[in-house]
């Protein structure tokens, strides 16, 4: 079955992609060889976010299994620009599908230099933010604030014709507002969830157990919640919605789509099985091919629409 579709301009051959930061595709590449190109597990490739100077992420203890999901306090460990340019691009470049970089800074000119430095590499598809950092200039998250969002949108937007995608988080009131804000600023689609926020306890110390200040719950436990949001932030905007949270199979994949998600990605089931996502798109197959007819059709319908475009 054809399961192509179009987003934000990109022509995808499947709807399956990867949660930023949850597949290491360069260490997957010199454990699998040439084999993990010849069946990669996404339609295109989100690398880790980049910020403009290298970070060596949080203390550990990192990551915390719970039940049902996880929890992770990470930090964003990464190379910075000059490093990511120099020696994760080349390699990220060999992939076989479009590669979009993620970003994030603290303020407009952290963004502006971001975005400057990555979209001009023919390399590169298109770009993600990811507004999950205060605004050192206000002080706010700029993905909570519908005002902060679109101003950063406003802000590099003019700056490339590539895709922009927006991250999300989920940790605010009305995700369909940041949305429709992102939208109003310039962004080409969405997605959503990033993780909620969360934290642990040593059962002995009673202590802090993870060694950042918090950190993200992601995995199965969050999936009602993630659906429920796709759905709310897809009938409030006319750009692409990207759905992710806690989707480990077709079935669930299939329901984010019904829900109004053009894309899916999948996220925490990467740490478990590496091509959970060849998985994920073959059983999404079978699940459109096997739905209810008004189902099937309207998802074909959706797919012909986005691909003619």
């Amino acid at each position: 079955m054809d399961l192509s579709v179009d987003i934000a301009g990109l022509r995808l051959d499947h709807p399956v992609l990867n949660a930023s930061g949850t597949f290491d595709a360069i260490t997957a590449r010199a454990i699998f060889g040439d084999a993990l190109l010849d069946d990669f597990p996404f339609s295109a490739f989100v690398s880790k976010t980049i910020t403009p100077e290298p970070r060596d992420g949080n203390a550990p203890p990192r990551i915390l299994e719970t039940p049902s999901g996880m929890i992770n306090s990470i930090g964003l460990p990464n190379k910075g620009l000059e490093g990511f340019l120099e020696q994760d691009l080349p390699e990220l470049s060999r992939l076989p599908v479009p590669l979009i970089v993620s970003v994030m800074g603290t303020s407009h000119e952290h963004f502006r230099r971001l975005v400057e430095g990555v979209a001009d590499r023919p390399e590169v598809a298109g770009l993600e933010l990811n507004v999950s950092c205060p605004n050192v200039d206000s002080g706010l998250i700029v993905g909570q604030q519908p005002d902060e969002t679109q101003e950063l949108l406003e802000a590099v937007r003019p700056l490339t014709s590539k895709p922009l995608i927006v991250k999300l988080t989920p940790n605010v009131a009305e995700p369909e507002t940041v949305a429709a804000a992102a939208q109003a600023g310039g962004a080409d689609a969405v997605s959503l969830i990033n993780t909620l926020e969360a934290s642990a306890v040593d059962p002995g110390t009673l202590q802090p157990w993870l060694g950042g200040p918090g950190g993200g719950l992601s995995g199965p436990a969050i999936r009602v919640l993630s659906l429920a949001q796709v759905r709310r932030v897809a009938a409030g905007v006319s750009i692409p919605v990207i759905g992710m949270g806690g989707i480990e199979s077709g079935a669930q994949a299939l329901a984010f789509m019904v829900a109004g998600a053009a894309a899916i990605a999948v996220g925490t089931a990467n740490f478990r099985d590496p091509m959970a996502g060849s998985r994920i798109r073959a059983e999404l197959s079978d699940a459109v091919a096997t739905a209810p007819p008004n189902v099937g059709s309207e998802l074909s319908g959706r797919m012909a629409a986005s691909t003619s475009t």
